[in-house]
């Protein structure tokens, strides 16, 4: 139990009625969620407005309402806090009620359109492998330490986040890396976090279904910047113009990593096969398992994080060569003489970088067959541009079905088809079932070819209509693969 008084510390208060030294046993957003003793607070989200729900909080036995407009009628026994912004508040209560883990343990957020989920993957796994305790908030699963905790978000919502910092805490941890996702930044799932630092990887057009315009997109990622504290570090891309933005206004100290340009942390390309990734740091040649220009920044990332969080940086490279990445991102399976990758390349600019990948590494000889879809009730203007991307990359490209949700596929392969041009249709197949265009994928092959399948990664399912089944790329493509081996 907590006094409220002491949760609405650094709150930004409108005004109050009732009694604000009661305790509060918990703090709720979602009304289905309110138990006796509940502080309950009205967020007005995308799709519902909490402020609806007061009354069935109140129903369910909510002692405190934190909203932006009082309700009408004032119901007796209750404390009403109206504040200036209910996110924002409902991120500091959180905290507060959490006694502040982030104060107690370094937490560094990683932002951008792609790179976030391998970043702070080989961050959480670096750590570990270095005797840290360590926790990871991502899109693919959250950890304290070893122990898995499924995710949902790519980062949890704000109560969520409180509360998995503070059981990291509790189990000895001194370090979190986390995705801060452009949605997260903007509704403040993250708000009342004290940051260690945070990282820039890129930005390319994403989640404007969202955002609207790409330009309230760049300002979503900014504003981690703009809110980091002077003792913490802001590390960017300096490949990418938009790093030199994300640092305009921000407080935290300015480091930047680079292949191209001059930079804190530079690295330059030696070598990149399938087999692994060969960089010059500093004049060390170090050899790492991860593959592409793209990894390239994302470990260099990483290194410079590890080094500003106080670390050696022999002993980064030394232990970063031996790790192997986030699941779903450039997974390789060899069986029979093809390869397959699968990787989670579900915006246009990621699935141009994983093929220039692939081509950069290839003899000319092998065919490259790319099957990608695109996801539905998500950005439309991505389909043409990628569909046009894998034609233009692959000797053949099979158009298939994502995570459709309450759209129909078929409107989705059409949208994608809309980008290719007559000339370039004889490169292309249509086919709405994804096992099935895996499986024309493999048919196609001959030993030595490579299949690219793109756009789902580390997921294991396939939604429609609202129901998740059980779909998993790497699964599927291993069990066609070896029957067609043992065939």
């Amino acid at each position: 139990m907590k006094v409220l008084k002491d949760i609405l510390y650094k709150v930004s208060l409108t005004s109050t009625i009732g009694d604000m030294e009661r305790e509060v046993s918990g703090i709720v957003f979602d009304s289905r969620k309110v138990e006796a003793g509940s502080a309950f607070v009205a967020v007005a989200g995308t799709q519902v407005d909490g402020h609806e729900f007061i009354g069935t909080a109140l129903e369910k036995g909510a002692s405190v309402i934190i909203c932006e407009k009082l309700p009408e009628p004032i119901a007796a026994d209750v404390t009403y806090v109206q504040v200036v912004n209910s996110a924002k508040a409902l991120g500091i209560a959180a905290a507060n009620f959490f006694d502040n883990p982030s104060e107690k343990i370094k937490v560094v957020a990683v932002t951008g359109t792609n790179g976030k989920t391998t970043t702070v993957t080989l961050l959480h796994q670096l750590f570990v492998s270095m005797g840290y305790g360590t926790g990871l908030l991502s899109t693919v699963e959250n950890k304290i330490n070893e122990e898995i905790i499924p995710a949902t978000h790519t980062t949890p919502d704000a109560v969520s986040v409180q509360a998995l910092l503070r059981k990291m805490v509790d189990k000895g941890c001194s370090h979190c890396f986390m995705e801060a996702s452009s949605h997260a930044i903007v509704q403040e799932r993250i708000a009342g976090l004290k940051l260690a630092g945070a990282v820039f990887t890129n930005i390319t057009h994403d989640h404007l279904d969202y955002h609207g315009t790409f330009d309230e997109y760049i300002k979503a990622k900014k504003k981690l910047f703009d809110e980091l504290p002077k003792d913490a570090f802001a590390l960017v891309n300096g490949d990418d113009k938009r790093g030199a933005v994300m640092l305009q206004n921000c407080k935290a100290s300015h480091q930047t990593f680079a292949l191209k340009t001059a930079a804190d942390f530079k690295g330059k390309i030696i070598s990149n096969t399938l087999e692994g990734l060969e960089l010059e740091i500093n004049n060390k040649m170090i050899w790492f398992r991860m593959i592409g220009a793209f990894n390239a920044y994302n470990l260099l990332g990483v290194l410079g994080a590890a080094m500003l969080l106080g670390e050696e940086e022999d002993e980064v490279l030394r232990m970063l060569s031996g790790i192997r990445g986030a699941k779903g991102r450039f997974d390789r399976i060899a069986i029979g003489g093809i390869i397959a990758i699968v990787d989670y390349a579900h915006t246009p600019d990621a699935l141009d970088n994983v093929l220039k990948t692939i081509n950069g590494v290839r003899n000319g000889n092998e065919q490259l067959i790319t099957v990608v879809g695109c996801g539905g009730n998500r950005d439309k203007t991505k389909r043409p541009v990628m569909a046009k991307i894998a034609v233009n990359e692959s000797t053949k490209a099979i158009f298939t079905s994502d995570n459709p949700r309450f759209e129909e596929p078929m409107d989705i392969l059409r949208d994608m088809q809309a980008g290719i041009g007559p000339s370039e249709m004889r490169k292309t197949l249509t086919i709405e079932d994804r096992r099935e265009a895996i499986k024309t994928a493999v048919m196609l092959c001959r030993r030595g070819d490579i299949i690219l399948i793109a756009g789902k990664g580390h997921e294991d399912y396939q939604e429609i209509k609202g129901v998740k089944h059980h779909f998993d790329d790497a699964e599927v493509v291993t069990e066609i693969l070896e029957q067609m081996t043992e065939n």
